[in-house]
């Protein structure tokens, strides 16, 4: 693809797994979007998901693979469907190219151990497990998304995973709250801290609409296409004992990470116009944020 596609305006999809949830799918343990692809009665909804997202606007989807990390699998005890449902995500995500052929397909790579925070085990260990989902979604995409990542160490490492099948990249990178990555990095430090070759542009992902805007000058002056994916949340502060909740949870997010009601897709267009104004060039959404709110981004186009 086209290594300077970010440098137009260009409408990301919103955010998935809570969309399927919204329109039926049930929770499954903590497995969350992973549901829709380990039930083949959610196969078409998971479809019809991307194909309205695509209606919507949305010029890049990504692939439902955010609960699909080794680690998500095994704490349900389905670890041995982890090649079946990453290919089955990358099928499904480039079946829409059959309806638009435009649309382009990025492979998502999720934190490979808990969300929100950084992952402090051995570099190899995260390597390979970058490595592993990568090889199986390669076929399916156009590029590679770093999706939701808390620290220079694993936004490095999914880079190193990724070399060997020479596709550009997107950053995805997490702010919780303030201006640190939960690792306490800034977000320069991903810039001037890794060698890219690939790198077609940084996100901040998952983030308030009021957080990315404490955070959008240092992100604006680094030279590079940038943009978001905001999400609807009350908060994503990963507090102590964050993850026995979510694992007695009935496996809906915003039970215990809270949903905001204010951020109508009118409201979050305001924002969103703002951070265009600004310079930002990649706009999309994440948990909470629906089809009628990417349609809204999508007329700054």
């Amino acid at each position: 693809m086209n290594k300077n596609f970010f440098k137009e305006t260009r409408i990301l999809d919103g955010g998935m797994g809570q969309e399927l949830l919204a329109r039926g799918m049930e929770p499954n343990g903590t497995l969350w979007s992973a549901n829709a692809l380990l039930e083949k009665k959610y196969h078409k909804l998971l479809l019809d998901t991307h194909l309205d997202f695509i209606k919507s606007g949305a010029e890049v989807i990504v692939t439902n693979t955010f609960t699909l990390r080794r680690k998500r699998l095994r704490d349900n005890k389905i670890e041995d469907k982890f090649e079946y449902l990453n290919k089955k995500a990358g099928e499904i995500a480039k079946k829409t190219k059959e309806f638009y052929p435009h649309v382009l397909v990025a492979g998502g790579l999720p934190p490979q151990n808990d969300t929100y925070e950084a992952d402090t085990r051995d570099s190899n260990e995260i390597r390979e497990d970058f490595f592993e989902q990568a090889k199986i979604l390669n076929p399916f995409v156009d590029f590679f998304y770093l999706d939701v990542l808390s620290s220079v160490k694993e936004i490095n490492l999914g880079i190193e995973a990724i070399t060997s099948f020479n596709k550009p990249y997107l950053i995805g990178a997490h702010i919780s709250e303030g201006t640190k990555l939960p690792s306490n990095e800034n977000i320069s430090d991903i810039i001037t801290k890794i060698n890219h070759k690939n790198l077609l542009g940084l996100i901040l992902s998952c983030i308030s609409p009021e957080n990315y805007e404490k955070n959008l000058n240092e992100i604006k002056n680094l030279g590079i296409p940038f943009g978001f994916k905001l999400n609807a949340f009350i908060t994503t502060v990963s507090k102590s004992g964050y993850i026995v909740k979510y694992a007695k949870s009935s496996g809906n997010p915003n039970e215990f990470l809270g949903q905001r009601k204010d951020l109508t897709p009118k409201k979050m267009l305001e924002f969103v116009k703002k951070f265009k104004d600004a310079g930002a060039t990649i706009l999309g959404g994440c948990c909470e944020t629906r089809p009628d709110h990417i349609k809204e981004m999508s007329m700054l186009k």
